[in-house]
């Protein structure tokens, strides 16, 4: 059906208004063309019990990590297996809700276009390509003796591309123009240490500030941005100051940074999921129990990350950065969020402000006339029971662009 009204919903446009009862949505040709009564005749979806909200966002995935993460960086894994798992966690995204995915590093665009084209059930992809990471940083994830000249071995073209490694302004330029060459749609850099390295801690700084910034122009100059992995204040205080859009993670964010970070317009993404996914079972991500000990504070970090991002004024979106096979439970993120914030913030963060961040507002994440008709159908309302959010057989229904992807109705 190119033109048809779902009714019998509740609808939560992701503008946080209050919910609306007793409308219709009218789709056609791919885009919201009305909210109101349904006329006679007219072809309808029942959706009579449902909660319709904007088709969900992540802000923060790793679909090139859909495998067990060490033995797919160890070549014990075959192409083919990384691409099936690759191709199931996209449609698994897909029908947990989710119709656009901003992924921060992994694939390159070949995953993007296979997904674009149909060949691959799966939400609309915006992609980095390969992270920009010094050697031996964050990004860099070579096995301890693996000779540095042997890690761009590891990258697949047409499928996964890990990091590409910059020491100095010269090498950051050249990257980054590789990385749009390769059909990046944005950049992003790692500044800080992280949970999954192997060869830094979370409190090293990477990169100068002039290196950032050579990656800022870079984008600039394509119309793009640069987002940051960033954990510590230092780290992302040298980002902001080089011009960066977003920070990843955040998970030492104070006040000081947040108002620095609020002043020069720097969105924020946290992360709350993967981190208790990693307290909870490393194994699951294919990582040695030893890993819970480098979470260590991170968790609660993140949460006065966020909150002191919130009160200054910071958009704050939302990323589940989940890695590993069993990312299907990803929107399990709204539902930490809600514990935190509130159900309406968690989901705006999710729909609303993450195609603000994502620079695609003009299009999707609201109920709105005029935006395309990405929905996601709840069996119950996930703004009464927040669980709902992290479970995708509460996921009944997902249109994107118009067209049902999901009807277990």
């Amino acid at each position: 059906m190119s033109d048809y009204w779902i009714v019998g919903a509740r609808i939560v446009d992701g503008t946080g208004r209050d919910p609306l009862d007793g409308q219709a949505i009218n789709v056609m040709n791919g885009r919201i063309a009305a909210i109101g009564d349904t006329p006679a005749g007219a072809d309808t979806i029942d959706a009579a019990g449902m909660t319709i909200t904007p088709g969900l966002i992540d802000a923060h995935v790793h679909l090139g990590l859909s495998s067990d993460i060490n033995p797919s960086l160890r070549r014990q894994l075959s192409v083919a297996e990384l691409a099936a798992d690759m191709f199931t966690n996209c449609g698994q995204t897909l029908d947990g809700g989710f119709t656009t995915v901003r992924d921060t590093g992994g694939i390159d665009a070949g995953l993007a276009q296979a997904v674009a084209c149909g060949k691959v059930r799966g939400p609309r992809i915006l992609q980095c390509g390969p992270v920009q990471c010094q050697t031996g940083g964050h990004g860099h994830f070579a096995a301890d003796w693996e000779p540095t000249a042997d890690w761009y071995d590891h990258s697949i073209p047409g499928l996964r591309a890990m990091s590409l490694l910059s020491d100095g302004p010269d090498e950051m330029r050249k990257n980054v123009r590789e990385t749009f060459r390769r059909g990046a749609d944005f950049l992003k850099l790692c500044v800080t240490g992280g949970v999954m390295s192997t060869h830094d801690l979370i409190s090293d700084t990477q990169f100068a500030v002039e290196e950032i910034e050579v990656a800022v122009a870079e984008a600039n100059a394509r119309g793009s941005y640069v987002t940051v992995h960033a954990h510590n204040n230092a780290g992302i205080r040298n980002a902001v100051r080089a011009g960066v859009t977003c920070v990843e993670h955040g998970s030492e964010i104070d006040e000081e940074t947040a108002a620095l970070m609020a002043a020069n317009r720097v969105a924020h993404v946290p992360t709350l999921l993967i981190t208790h996914a990693l307290l909870e079972d490393p194994a699951q991500a294919g990582l040695p129990a030893s890993m819970v000990e480098r979470v260590g504070g991170v968790l609660q970090g993140q949460i006065d990350g966020l909150l002191a991002s919130r009160a200054a004024g910071v958009k704050v979106g939302s990323g589940s950065d989940l890695i590993g096979f069993n990312q299907r439970g990803r929107g399990r993120e709204l539902t930490l969020r809600a514990a935190i914030e509130t159900p309406m913030l968690a989901l705006v963060a999710a729909t609303k402000i993450n195609a603000e961040i994502l620079g695609i507002a003009d299009r999707v994440g609201t109920i709105e006339v005029g935006k395309l008709a990405d929905l996601t159908g709840w069996t119950r309302d996930p703004l009464q029971n927040p669980d709902l959010f992290g479970d995708p057989e509460s996921v009944a229904l997902v249109i994107q662009d118009g067209r049902v992807v999901k009807d277990a109705r």
